[in-house]
């Protein structure tokens, strides 16, 4: 490959690679960057390594929003932004706390953990098994500058925030952001509470919702939500609801 040909490659690599964002060493592999190249360009201070397995554009600042995307844009991850995070982002943030400060992603508990999240302190990281995350009309993509990412949809990030509850999220915190969820749609709910595989977090959504008297409650079929057996302690020392089996504070009975 002769001079010319070597900067027309790296300029092409570095016009089209976004700011704020990385690649990853397998999707510069496919662009036709050998690890020879890679390391030249890195020598050169074209790029530098973000963490072992990707790249970033030379002295820029890559944010967690700019790594996800990064992720997301060339693997099969199922890591995404959800729960609050993902409420917070589509302006449901009417109820929850500016000052918490933490960014929580969710994925499959069978991912392995990406080395690059440790470099945001402010990540919690929610590996489970309630949803199998494979259903892109579970997630919608949002719009972070000049990428886009991949998060939970309101429906499946209300579901994903009580999972949470009590340990990571507490119940009242969730009851008020679930007071001002009333665009939710009822088709989608109803997907999501029959894939759920959570009984805690069916009956906890359901109940939430007719508290707050939400009218696409009245468009599910609960004969096709699996509500499981038995009770389940929602909260230490609550009341028992008899109708969904969970136990709730006292000031959410009657």
């Amino acid at each position: 490959m002769n001079d010319i040909s070597k900067k027309t490659k790296i300029n092409r690599l570095v016009s089209n690679w976004p700011r704020g964002t990385i690649k990853t060493v397998k999707e510069l592999e496919e662009l036709g960057y050998t690890s020879q190249l890679l390391k030249i360009y890195s020598n050169s201070k074209w790029i530098e390594l973000f963490v072992r397995g990707m790249y970033k554009l030379y002295n820029d600042k890559v944010d967690w929003q700019g790594a996800l995307f990064g992720l997301q844009r060339k693997s099969n991850t199922t890591l995404h932004a959800g729960g609050k995070t993902a409420l917070s982002l589509k302006g449901y943030s009417h109820y929850i706390n500016p000052r918490e400060g933490k960014i929580y992603l969710f994925s499959n508990r069978k991912e392995n953990i990406h080395v690059w999240l440790k470099k945001y302190k402010q990540i919690v990281l929610i590996r489970n098994e309630v949803f199998a995350y494979t259903k892109e009309e579970f997630f919608s993509l949002l719009n972070a500058g000049n990428f886009y990412i991949k998060i939970s949809t309101p429906e499946l990030a209300s579901m994903e925030m009580l999972y949470l509850v009590p340990k990571e999220q507490s119940f009242d915190e969730a009851a008020k952001i679930m007071e001002g969820l009333t665009t939710l749609r009822p088709q989608l709910v109803q997907r999501l509470l029959e894939e759920c595989n959570s009984v805690k977090v069916k009956r906890l959504f359901l109940f939430m919702a007719e508290k707050h008297d939400h009218s696409w409650v009245k468009e599910l079929n609960l004969d096709r939500i699996n509500l499981g057996s038995g009770k389940r302690s929602i909260v230490e020392h609550g009341v028992l609801n008899k109708k969904y089996n969970i136990t709730v504070p006292m000031e959410y009975v009657g």
